[in-house]
């Protein structure tokens, strides 16, 4: 699910990019906090961050005395993208294994189908493994599947989201094939 969120968030900037009239200064800390917010990727609570939509406010600099940079706390609002359980949503097949397959959904590529949650698909083994159903198309590398989220987990080290995914309910199932 995409949410709009407000954040507050501190950003350091180097004293030699402060001026006067402050429109390198408000160009310093868009780039800044740009750059912060690519490389922080997700957070447990917000989930995947997608976008910057607006720099909402610029609070008074403080200076760090061990470096000269000056942070500042700001607060914008951007775009975040975070699965729950019970959502269905639609996901990739890019992996199938012999105990299941795996899907990415967005920016979340670690979700786990498990073979015991398509009931009445039958697992064929080969050069390309795919699970296949006698009224359903087959779930193979490149299928878009329609799925519901049964449990998610916050991979603090990775920074990522690991999700469960389940084919058990009506209208799921793989929903085209490449």
């Amino acid at each position: 699910m995409y949410l709009k969120v407000e954040l507050p968030w501190n950003i350091a900037i180097p004293a030699e990019n402060t001026d006067a009239k402050g429109l390198m200064l408000q160009r310093s800390i868009i780039i800044r906090l740009l750059d912060d917010f690519a490389s922080k990727k997700a957070t447990k609570e917000h989930g995947y961050f997608i976008a910057v939509t607006n720099l909402e406010s610029i609070g008074e600099g403080r200076i760090r005395e061990n470096t000269g940079e000056v942070v500042f706390p700001i607060v914008f609002s951007g775009i975040t993208f975070k699965i729950f359980r019970g959502e269905v949503l639609n996901g990739v097949v890019h992996k199938v294994l012999k105990h299941g397959a795996f899907l990415k959904c967005g920016p979340v590529e670690s979700i786990y189908l498990s073979s015991l949650k398509m009931r009445g698909y039958t697992y064929l083994p080969g050069e390309n493994p795919i699970f296949v159903n006698d009224k359903m198309p087959k779930v193979q590398v490149g299928v878009m599947v329609r799925f519901m989220v049964i449990g998610t987990k916050w991979m603090e080290a990775e920074r990522e989201f690991q999700a469960l995914a389940s084919l058990e309910g009506d209208y799921l199932g793989p929903i085209s094939e490449d």
